[in-house]
């Protein structure tokens, strides 16, 4: 699914000079969203990048060029982009603020999970730092948002997320919920419906033959699930299962 890109607004540094834009961002935010992803590629080229802003490739090679240019990342040709220290410190603030907008909206608002994200994506410009902090205390400093997504803290600093997919468990393993994709709202929707929630026990019953779907047990209640549904859920497996 694409997204409309941001009007490019500038942001200020206290001296009110333009320093990074929200489209810059948001860009940012995108690079380091696509190398964390366990999804194929490994490399987060300019194609990627387009797919996931919903934007044209000529808007990406351009907005590269000035991110380039700005030290925020490096582009090098046939081996994509990565960012450079100071260009992932900027992806880390906005991601921390996506992420405990989401939580807040959730466990303070009463947002349903899978309605969070887009929310977030409005919002996560404009949170001041005093925002941030009272919206850090009043949660209880979290480290997860509501998806199992990791929390990066305001020294910069995110937890490594260990684990496997759902699809990969073996018959009979059992396993605890550690993250769900939150790329598609309605396939959210759904899972949460399983009860595939961060924190829920889930044992693979049985792997259905010929590339068939998995039966899996949530808590009492027994689901079947296809095997590209399973891999939007990360897990880790529970020790003696």
């Amino acid at each position: 699914m694409t997204q409309t890109q941001r009007i490019d607004q500038p942001v200020t540094s206290p001296n009110d000079q333009p320093q990074v834009t929200h489209a810059m961002e948001d860009y940012l935010k995108a690079v380091y969203r696509l190398r964390d992803s366990p999804e194929p590629g490994g490399q987060v080229t300019t194609q990627r990048l387009a797919d996931e802003l919903g934007v044209t490739g000529p808007s990406v090679t351009n907005m590269v060029k000035r991110l380039h240019d700005l030290r925020l990342l490096r582009h090098t040709r046939y081996h994509g982009v990565e960012l450079t220290p100071a260009g992932e410190k900027i992806a880390l603030e906005v991601l921390r603020h996506h992420r405990l907008l989401e939580l807040y909206l959730a466990e303070t608002l009463g947002y349903p999970w899978d309605e969070v994200h887009a929310e977030a994506e409005r919002l996560e410009h404009h949170v001041s730092e005093e925002l941030e902090a009272r919206m850090d205390s009043v949660l209880g400093h979290p480290t997860r948002d509501p998806h199992g997504d990791p929390i990066p803290s305001r020294e910069g600093r995110i937890d490594t997320v260990s684990g496997i997919q759902l699809v990969d468990l073996q018959p009979g393993e059992r396993a605890t919920v550690t993250r769900v994709s939150d790329r598609d709202p309605e396939q959210l929707r759904y899972l949460g419906g399983l009860g595939l929630y961060p924190g829920a026990t889930v044992v693979l019953s049985e792997r259905l033959p010929f590339d068939g779907p998995l039966r899996i047990q949530v808590g009492e209640t027994e689901h079947i699930i296809g095997r590209s549904l399973a891999t939007a859920v990360h897990v880790v497996p529970t020790a003696g299962s």
